[in-house]
């Protein structure tokens, strides 16, 4: 056994090899019964790299019940809820993990008090551009982030996002700032990094800085057909892009506030994307889903 098995990729391996069907056959079935999953997705899931998660890969597991001669409910009953998956919702403050482990991984990354040094910078204005492949997994995401000093020295900022059980993606600092030290913890999906500043920035200074966390792929990270930022403090204005390979067949914008949530359709542009803007927002949670 390695450290990727699973309990769910030990059961669907055994089932695949008692059947005696390939992998590319396993995928052709699925297809007939209109479910499209790549023959890599198929590896990955038996040999525990990946676990399904979005609606679209639980349905292709109650298929693979049925083809493999198991049980309803056989292999669906060993996965895990589904964990929100960070790249889309990368983090500047702990949310849903231990203030521990958060702190020890800003430890190893030399920012003990980044979590009260933060206050220091005020997000003006975000915009994020996410990119979903034809799989469905999310391929990259941009962002281009305007921060308003408070404090004389600012010259850094710290991006803690959550990659959940894939491999963390890949940083690439764009414009105005650089990659300086980054720290993954593994066991709880967390990846610490500092952006550096090209310039030091005083009180009232703003400065703009631009960024991509590219993934591993394909397949993709599954995403839960969603993209969404967490705001801790209001921003001024969020516009949040997300471009697809493949259309899907319906698209929304959500924005939660305490217990209201309100939402509204959204339709695909001339090349496949939507956007939704967020004006004077937060604290609260703004993203875009789609099916």
């Amino acid at each position: 056994m390695t450290s990727s098995d699973t309990a769910f990729s030990n059961a669907l391996r055994a089932a695949i090899a008692r059947s005696g069907l390939s992998l590319d056959r396993l995928q052709a079935r699925l297809q007939t019964n209109g479910i499209p999953v790549s023959v890599t997705a198929l590896s990955y899931w038996q040999s525990g790299k990946r676990q399904p998660e979005r609606q679209s890969s639980l349905s292709a597991v109650r298929v693979l019940e049925d083809v493999l001669g198991l049980r309803p409910g056989e292999l669906l009953s060993l996965l895990p809820p589904p964990r929100p998956r960070g790249t889309a919702r990368h983090r500047t403050e702990p949310v849903n993990f231990p203030l521990e482990a958060l702190r020890a991984l800003l430890e190893r990354v030399g920012a003990p008090h980044a979590l009260e040094q933060q206050h220091q910078l005020t997000l003006a204005s975000l915009h994020d551009r996410c990119e979903i492949a034809d799989d469905g997994g999310q391929r990259s995401m941009t962002a281009r982030a305007v921060f308003q000093s408070t404090a004389d020295g600012q010259d850094r900022w710290l991006l803690v996002y959550d990659h959940g059980g894939a491999d963390p993606p890949r940083l690439h600092a764009l414009r105005n700032c650089q990659a300086g030290r980054v720290e993954v913890d593994t066991e709880h999906g967390l990846t610490a990094a500092e952006l550096i500043f090209d310039r030091t920035i005083d009180r009232g200074e703003t400065h703009l800085i631009e960024y991509t966390l590219t993934n591993a792929g394909p397949p993709y990270p599954e995403c839960a057909n969603t993209y969404y930022r967490e705001f801790r403090r209001p921003v001024r204005e969020y516009l949040l892009e997300i471009q697809f390979d493949a259309a899907p067949e319906r698209c929304w914008q959500y924005a939660r506030t305490g217990e209201a949530e309100d939402r509204r359709d959204l339709k695909l542009d001339g090349t496949g994307g939507v956007h939704a803007v967020a004006l004077d927002f937060g604290p609260g949670v703004f993203g875009i889903g789609w099916r």
